[in-house]
């Protein structure tokens, strides 16, 4: 009867081992897929979750959208959301499901992968490529030694219709709420009111932007600097180049594109820290044309260094604070016509 009784038991074990099994393999018998909320285009970032997905084994469920309708989804979600890892456009969002308790500590080593400049003080969301907010120019109607060498000097009223922005887009939205963070909500509002009274030109994406500015729509306009690479890969001959602002506090902004781990499933941080080993730095390097954060990968040749850019050094988390009066500035501004 013990022995029997001793079977029993051991058979009772292996079919719980079994069902624990079970609970975190799919039906195809491997690990719990890896969901992803992700900010940032599925043609910039889906290769890579692929690649990702052929090195470790695991399968990537990926959710693409908006990076600040993401970032209300799981502020919405709580501590319910199905998400494993939160990946952003922008550090502000990050920032603001980290304020919210939302993201897990990441492994130092992962952390320390990139300069701690670019990376949460509280060790809970890291970059993964740096884009630099720069002033595309058509070398054909305007000189360099003519551009704005800072935001403020986009409000001379010499530059009246004479360039464009995106006030819809992500990144200069974040741009100006850095600005608002290190020069003051009145300061905002005077340069807001002094860049609508130039009638700039208004257009959805920088894409848009960049293309105008080649056809000579407009002389110059404010984007991320690798739209104009990518437009240069297609038309090498484009009377076309980037300008980074070197003056004022907050013109050189340096923003990120970072990740955080929302659950504790293995398979998020696995997938942070693939984001940020060299195969993953190198693509966004060659492919995508961003800056990558770790030492050693190196950017395109076309671009400055990016120690050497003027870039503020603010807290993200304070900036994603300063985010919704930004937009409400923006809004009362009349850019959003």
């Amino acid at each position: 009867m013990k022995r029997r009784a001793a079977i029993l038991a051991a058979m009772l074990g292996a079919t719980l081992a079994a069902c624990q099994t079970a609970d975190v393999e799919d039906s195809r018998g491997v690990a719990d897929p890896v969901v992803v909320y992700s900010g940032r285009n599925e043609s910039l970032i889906g290769p890579l979750l692929e690649r990702f997905e052929a090195a470790s084994g695991l399968e990537v469920r990926a959710r693409y959208g908006e990076t600040a309708e993401l970032a209300a989804t799981l502020l919405e979600e709580a501590g319910n959301s199905p998400a494993d890892v939160f990946i952003s456009q922008d550090a502000a969002a990050l920032g603001a499901v980290a304020a919210a308790g939302l993201l897990k500590p990441l492994p130092a080593g992962a952390l320390q992968r990139v300069p701690e400049r670019f990376r949460s003080p509280a060790g809970d969301w890291v970059g993964l490529s740096g884009r630099v907010r720069s002033v595309v120019y058509n070398t054909e109607l305007i000189a360099e030694s003519d551009l704005p060498r800072s935001l403020e000097a986009v409000a001379d009223s010499k530059y009246k219709g004479r360039f464009g922005i995106a006030p819809a887009n992500g990144s200069l939205q974040a741009h100006l709420a850095v600005y608002r963070v290190v020069a003051g909500a009145e300061a905002l509002d005077r340069l807001l009111t002094a860049i609508a009274a130039n009638e700039p030109a208004t257009y959805p994406k920088n894409s848009a932007i960049v293309q105008a500015v080649i056809a000579g729509e407009v002389e110059w306009g404010l984007v991320n600097h690798y739209y104009l690479l990518r437009a240069l890969v297609e038309d090498p001959e484009a009377p076309a180049r980037n300008f980074f602002m070197d003056e004022g506090p907050a013109s050189g902004f340096v923003n990120l594109a970072g990740a955080g781990v929302v659950s504790a499933a293995p398979g998020a941080v696995a997938l942070i820290e693939y984001l940020l080993g060299d195969v993953a730095q190198r693509y966004f390097a060659e492919e995508t044309l961003e800056y990558p954060l770790v030492a050693g990968i190196e950017a395109a040749p076309s671009l400055l260094p990016l120690a050497g850019l003027a870039s503020p050094d603010v807290d993200f988390a304070r900036v994603s604070r300063a985010l919704e009066p930004t937009l409400e500035a923006i809004g009362a501004s009349g850019l959003m016509r």
